[in-house]
């Protein structure tokens, strides 16, 4: 039984960590099975507080049992690990990178260890936080609230704005949820899971030059154009797809949220392209159209932080999410 125990940790690890962190031999990882465990909740400890006297109270041990789980970190996996700068100890690259990848194998083995959860969704009594942009609260926070508030009554959402991509909220918990596009610089560790892809329309007032006519690429790029760009860019996907026929467009604005640009074009003669089902509810009373030409596409995603995976609470409100996303447009409002 205890060869199966060894063995089983030994495939965990290897799933996780490079065999060198923690030696080359299989035999070494079945030969200190505990210790090796043990290992890891200690360099997850130290790793997370950056210090021997941090981990040592996080663990309830003395600094000097700290400090000599740290030299026996070191020689485990040939690294210092932290080091002394100045008064105190900043991490070496190769902690940096092991430093998600244990901390997600220390929550999988808690994960195990713990009962497992009877979720009553009629107690259930939690505020979860949501990060979206107006352009999703618009289209899907009403079916979302209903189907809630159905199954679990005692739980509120907050919705926060989105003013940019910076994944902090989410790694220190101020954040449950949060939708969008996952970009290269979002945080590596966390989880995303595709909730529906978009392409982007154009859209004019009632009454506008384009809402007449054909709508040809030289006569959509000759109007004059609001942007979107949290970031305040001049440039964007459309721009891109332009450029592949030779073509330019004049952005004469640009704004930082869907609802304020297509607040400008209800009173002018601008332009704006923005992802069809992102702003459906926010177009009321605009004109619409297919732009006329390959129309860029993004796929709006669901992300969260893996530390919530077996959050059995968490896991239904992701369900809740998916499902309202997944409805036909027309039927959000009789959800």
């Amino acid at each position: 039984m205890a060869e199966r125990a060894a063995s089983a940790l030994y495939s965990c690890i290897r799933r996780h960590i490079p065999a060198a962190a923690f030696g080359t031999s299989r035999d070494t990882i079945r030969r200190m099975t505990a210790p090796d465990l043990n290992m890891l909740i200690t360099l997850d400890a130290l790793l997370a507080e950056g210090s021997v006297a941090g981990a040592a109270r996080r663990l309830r041990l003395s600094p000097s049992a700290m400090s000599r789980a740290l030299a026996r970190l070191r020689a485990a996996t040939g690294d210092p690990l932290l080091v002394r700068a100045g008064r105190g100890l900043v991490p070496t690259p190769r902690a940096l990178d092991l430093r998600d990848r244990v901390r997600q194998l220390v929550q999988e083995a808690e994960a195990v260890l713990r009962p497992a959860e009877n979720l009553d969704l009629g107690q259930l009594s939690r505020t979860f936080t949501l990060r979206t942009s107006d352009g999703f609260v618009e289209s899907y926070g009403a079916a979302l609230l209903t189907r809630v508030a159905r199954e679990a009554p005692g739980v509120r959402i907050r919705f926060l704005s989105k003013p940019d991509k910076d994944s902090g909220p989410l790694r220190d918990g101020s954040v449950d949820l949060e939708t969008g596009v996952v970009v290269e610089d979002s945080g590596p560790e966390l989880r995303a899971q595709a909730l529906f892809h978009d392409r982007f329309i154009g859209v004019v007032r009632p009454g506008h030059p384009l809402t007449t006519g054909e709508i040809t690429a030289t006569r959509y790029a000759a109007g004059r154009h609001v942007l979107v760009s949290r970031r305040g860019d001049d440039r964007g996907l459309v721009d891109e797809a332009l450029d592949r026929l030779g073509l330019q467009r004049s952005v004469v604005a640009t704004v930082g949220g869907f609802a304020a640009a297509l607040a400008l074009v209800r009173g002018t003669d601008l332009i704006v392209s923005v992802p069809e089902r992102h702003t459906a509810g926010l177009r009321a009373g605009l004109h619409s159209f297919a732009l006329p030409f390959p129309a860029p596409e993004v796929t709006v995603s669901l992300l969260w932080h893996p530390r919530l995976d077996a959050d059995a609470a968490h896991r239904w409100l992701r369900g809740c999410v998916r499902k309202v996303c997944a409805m036909p447009s027309g039927r959000q409002d009789r959800e």
